[in-house]
């Protein structure tokens, strides 16, 4: 479950395709540890700016910035902004937890006799997995 979210896009008044007496303040966050897109609404007279790390945990004592999590959302359902400050809010997120992603692919094993867990990820096929199979017994 996450415990933090970023940022990647604020709107103060709502969508703007929605009813006017429905509207609310909407924010579009990605989820700190598990990257889930998730729409937020934050408290009243709360502004969130763009890259801030607000607490979405179960605690509402600690939730400053945020009332409640409305829905996991898709990418298509992000706005433009928001995709596009999504990549950037990714590496930011990537370099900070660095050590879980190495140790991904140190520790990665065959799942069966046919695939390993490095094969199940997009773009990387045989020939990578298995370069980086061989750096793995070679350190």
């Amino acid at each position: 479950m996450e415990d933090h979210a970023h940022i990647l896009d604020y709107l103060a008044k709502g969508h703007p395709d929605t009813f006017r007496y429905r509207r609310e303040p909407v924010a579009y966050a990605l989820g700190e540890s598990e990257f889930k897109l998730l729409e937020l609404v934050p408290k009243p007279e709360v502004s969130l700016q763009i890259g801030d790390k607000v607490y979405i945990g179960k605690d509402m004592d600690l939730r400053e910035m945020v009332q409640h999590v409305k829905r996991r959302i898709s990418y298509s359902d992000l706005t433009s902004s928001a995709q596009s400050e999504l990549p950037y809010v990714i590496l930011e997120l990537v370099r900070q937890q660095e050590e879980r992603f190495v140790k991904f692919y140190n520790e990665a094993q065959a799942i069966s006799t046919r695939y390993h867990m490095l094969e199940l990820l997009p773009g990387l096929g045989k020939k990578t997995m298995w370069a980086i199979i061989e750096e793995r017994k070679k350190a």
